[in-house]
């Protein structure tokens, strides 16, 4: 009897966890007649993982799956989820929250934003709408908040460049895949960088080798990355060397190794396992904040500490904030976005500060920048462990 109860409990638990794509909140029903093939009404999307469903329906497969697939048994992507849903959070009532709203201006390496999260770099723009990256470079604007465009965008960065408003001086930085073994190449990309009026480069640490990605291998859709990495320490350093703009490094995974960058003198860090894509057994972002909150806390003074992965909600951003993080990056929610270009890029940022708001009032805030550890319990609940 007891062992039947324990696997009727145990089969309950499994199904509610998040195993794949957006949590079931109804969307299933209230969209079932939308044809195949097509985007619903953006008016209809009420939340970051609805653009998930949008674009499953719309892109053909092999697009989706590009944006979608993570590495191997995509454990480490569904722990970027479900990470976040370890910890609950310790509400704070009778607190003024008026101006909440007003208080979430970010500094990033010296330049202001209306929000603590930007558009991380993602691979292909074209594959969910034929504007490409421009959707992403015209709704960061609109929602004044950093986007990242990758090196491997579908359109050049000249034209990425060409195409910021306002003159030009909407501040983007710019993502990197480097060759260790060719300084000339690398050099001449830091420069042409540079004349883009980029604000900083990142430098991605944290595809070592070529990804295991059954998924991505079983629809064709492709892989960035492709060699195995000659990089190390010393190579960083000599890469602050060839340009005068700020190298940040993306893909810090260990608490050792951000204290290596602080040794280094890194301006900052990303904290990322990119997207679960690369290494099935890597922590995400967030549990990396979480070590280094409990081991070195001191590194989120002494360098910027930013961190990515699984980010779909308010509270997911809060939560990282509460331990250091100065800014949170999300991808594939704005590549999904991106299917409707600017308005749906820029729909999603607002909807994120709405959420951010909202959630920063249930937990007690009178402004975002009063956030600490002190507003969540850090022992895991291990509901989805």
């Amino acid at each position: 009897m007891k062992s039947i109860i324990f696997a009727t409990l145990t089969s309950l638990a499994l199904a509610a966890r998040p195993f794949l794509n957006e949590a079931d909140t109804g969307i299933d029903e209230a969209l079932a007649d939308v044809p195949q093939g097509t985007l619903p009404p953006l008016e209809d999307i009420v939340g970051l993982p609805d653009f998930e469903w949008a674009a499953r329906h719309y892109m053909n497969t092999s697009a989706y799956t590009y944006y979608r697939n993570g590495a191997a048994g995509e454990w480490a992507y569904r722990n970027n989820l479900e990470a976040f849903q370890r910890y609950t959070a310790k509400p704070r009532v009778l607190r003024d929250n008026s101006k909440i709203e007003s208080t979430f201006t970010t500094s990033i390496l010296g330049h202001n934003f209306s929000a603590p999260f930007y558009i991380s770099p993602c691979a292909r723009g074209a594959l969910a709408n034929e504007r490409a990256e421009l959707g992403l470079v015209e709704g960061a604007y609109q929602g004044d908040i950093l986007y990242i465009p990758s090196d491997f965008s579908s359109l050049p960065l000249k034209e990425l460049a060409a195409a910021r408003p306002s003159n030009g001086s909407q501040v983007m930085w710019q993502q990197v895949y480097l060759d260790a073994s060719n300084d000339t190449a690398t050099k001449a990309h830091f420069k042409e960088i540079e004349q883009s009026g980029a604000r900083a480069i990142v430098f991605t640490v944290d595809s070592a080798g070529p990804g295991v990605r059954h998924r991505a291998q079983r629809y064709a859709a492709g892989s960035a990355d492709a060699d195995y990495s000659a990089f190390t320490w010393q190579y960083y350093q000599k890469l602050q060397n060839f340009t005068t703009l700020p190298v940040v490094i993306k893909g810090i995974q260990t608490v050792e190794d951000a204290k290596m960058a602080v040794k280094y003198k890194a301006p900052a860090i990303v904290l990322s396992n990119h997207g679960g894509r690369n290494f099935d057994s890597s922590p995400s972002g967030f549990e990396v904040a979480l070590e280094i909150h409990q081991e070195a806390p001191e590194i989120f003074k002494q360098i910027e500490v930013y961190a990515d992965g699984g980010v779909r909600y308010g509270s997911d951003v809060l939560k990282m904030l509460a331990l250091g993080v100065r800014a949170v990056g999300l991808g594939r929610p704005f590549m999904y976005a991106n299917a409707y270009s600017t308005e749906g890029v820029a729909k999603a940022v607002e909807l994120l500060k709405a959420e951010i708001a909202s959630d920063a009032a249930h937990l007690g805030l009178s402004s975002l920048k009063d956030i600490g550890p002190q507003y969540f319990k850090w022992t895991p609940n291990n509901w989805y462990s």
